[in-house]
């Protein structure tokens, strides 16, 4: 305030062993520009400032505002939210679970199948709960729950432990953590985070068995609510208009818990430590933008969060006037927008209108899950489902991509360097029945709405194209034979191998679209391993090559 009368300025941050303490400026009303003699005297000057005023405030002469304790985890959810935390402790956690035996094995089998259909009811009300307040593709969470829940080799794995002699919460605990930690292991973040899903269901499952449900806890006014981690049952289970935001301190972005968070518009933050019994109400603020959670804020903080809150809910009442558009750049462009998906039809962008359909559908998830290669049949109830959650728009199937750190339980590979070995369309290629079982399930299951496309992974040059294509119209030629209305879909390939850069112009003609897979791209491009974390800063996605 006052300074419109200064036209030129010099100003340089007063730091002390990497804290800012204060900026040193110097004004004037001429205009004019400070040379740098006067640059390197105001520089000087300020190092010499940062370590008087560090001096006075060890020796309690100088007294600052006390700094605000900043817990930063990851977002979740984009929002901002004020008001009290509430823990909730209720949940029996799997990690409580030790090894112990059983007495009576038919006992411990029933109690199971009792868990196992209280759990499945449950998915089925709470999809009917919020019938109406999310998007089908969400809702589809609770489907993926229901079909891992019906899943026979899953049943049959916890029954073999309990037959073993292990009780039946040891035998949900080491079948729910060898299916996740298969998962965990991957690079590949939507396919390593599908763990936390299959941790989810195992938790539901234990809350079940030891028959823990009870009425709701009644909650006056609306809370931010802490868990040690979030699950979309535990979401759908807390009326909507008492959850301000929610805070966990495990967890991921990409989780369905935060994807049902992301449409059920509740800011949340995961993967932050905090002190479960400080924090328990008291007041704070939950930022989802940038990941940050201050517990007893200032009144400063207080008020910039406020003035922060009530501008979002301002753009987001503009912005849901015109959602229901086509997304078009300022010069006219149509830009699509497609979701990224696996297994059912769920989704990492938890909107209701404007989707143009799903990019990348991943075929490798059912094939992981299980302790064999599905059958046909069962490919094609699979694809299905989700051809018809988008029966105008285009789905994007990549097939079988599986090696480098995404091994099939039942057919272990053991190599050297898997990122550069019998991978993607290499695995397939070497196993044509294989391939054309997938290819034949995606062409059967697509004649209904005849919106398939097909992508092919990993493709490295025009050779391994070509083998794929004559097997496609293989598969394509059997299948027209029995059902005439089956139509050859489009084919593209994913843009991971460098050498494609090169081939593209050359084999163009014979495929209908590319899509780039950046992480591989970048990571063969680089000759840097992502997961290495001791070259974690040379994996650059925005590198000039």
């Amino acid at each position: 305030l006052g300074e419109q009368i200064y036209h030129s300025f010099l100003g340089t941050p007063i730091i002390y062993r990497k804290q800012v303490l204060g900026v040193l400026v110097v004004q004037q009303k001429s205009s004019r520009l400070f040379n740098e003699i006067e640059e390197s005297f105001l520089v000087t000057l300020a190092a010499q400032l940062a370590v008087i005023i560090a001096h006075a405030q060890t020796q309690g002469h100088w007294s600052l505002e006390k700094k605000q304790h900043v817990n930063i985890g990851n977002p979740a959810s984009s929002g901002v939210a004020i008001g009290e935390f509430w823990w909730d402790d209720a949940q029996p956690q799997l990690s409580d679970v030790h090894p112990a035996s059983n007495i009576n094995v038919s006992q411990e089998q029933e109690w199971l199948m009792v868990a196992i259909e209280d759990a499945l009811n449950d998915f089925g009300r709470m999809r009917k709960k919020l019938h109406g307040d999310i998007n089908k593709e969400t809702l589809a969470i609770f489907d993926l729950f229901t079909h891992l829940l019906n899943d026979p080799m899953l049943r049959k794995d916890l029954k073999s432990h309990i037959q073993k002699g292990d009780k039946a919460d040891w035998a949900l605990r080491q079948v729910v953590e060898s299916y996740s930690n298969r998962f965990a292991r991957m690079s590949d973040v939507y396919l390593r985070e599908r763990a936390q899903d299959i941790r989810e269901l195992g938790q539901r499952l234990l809350f079940f068995l030891y028959n823990t449900q009870k009425e709701q806890q009644h909650l006056e006014k609306p809370v931010i609510l802490v868990v040690r981690e979030l699950t979309a049952s535990i979401l759908a289970s807390i009326p909507k208009d008492k959850l301000l935001a929610v805070v966990a301190l495990d967890g991921a972005a990409n989780s369905h818990a935060a994807i049902l968070s992301r449409a059920l518009g509740i800011p949340a933050v995961m993967g932050l430590s905090l002190n479960l019994t400080e924090i328990n109400g008291k007041r704070g603020i939950v930022d989802g933008y940038s990941g940050k959670v201050l517990v007893s804020p200032s009144k400063q903080l207080l008020k910039e969060y406020r003035a922060l809150a009530n501008e979002e809910r301002e753009l987001t009442s503009m912005v849901s006037k015109g959602s229901d558009k086509p997304a078009m750049t300022a010069d006219g462009h149509r830009i699509e927008m497609l979701l990224n998906a696996g297994l059912s039809a769920d989704t990492n962008i938890a909107i209701n209108q404007g989707v143009d359909g799903v990019g990348l559908y991943r075929t490798e998830i059912s094939f992981l899950l299980q302790h064999r290669f599905p059958s046909e049949d069962e490919q094609i109830q699979q694809y299905r489902s989700v051809l018809s959650t988008y029966p105008n728009k285009r789905v994007v199937m990549r097939t079988l991509d599986v090696g480098g750190d995404k091994a099939l339980p039942y057919l272990p590979i053991e190599e050297d360097n898997p990122f550069l070995g019998w991978r993607g369309i290499r695995f397939t290629l070497d196993h044509p029945d294989i391939f054309l079982i997938q290819i034949r399930a995606m062409l059967r299951a697509s004649t209904e709405h005849h919106n398939l496309s097909i992508l092919l992974p990993m493709i490295a040059s025009a050779q391994e194209l070509d083998d794929a294509l004559l097997l496609i119209r293989q598969a394509y030629k059997e299948v027209s034979k029995v059902d005439e209305s089956i139509r050859m879909p489009k084919v593209g390939i994913m843009i991971e191998v460098p050498s494609m850069l090169y081939l593209l112009p050359l084999i163009a003609k014979k495929i209908d679209f590319v899509s780039v897979g950046t992480n591989d791209l970048t990571q063969y491009l680089l000759a840097v391993d992502r997961n290495n974390s001791r070259v974690a800063d040379v994996y650059e996605s925005f590198h000039p090559s």
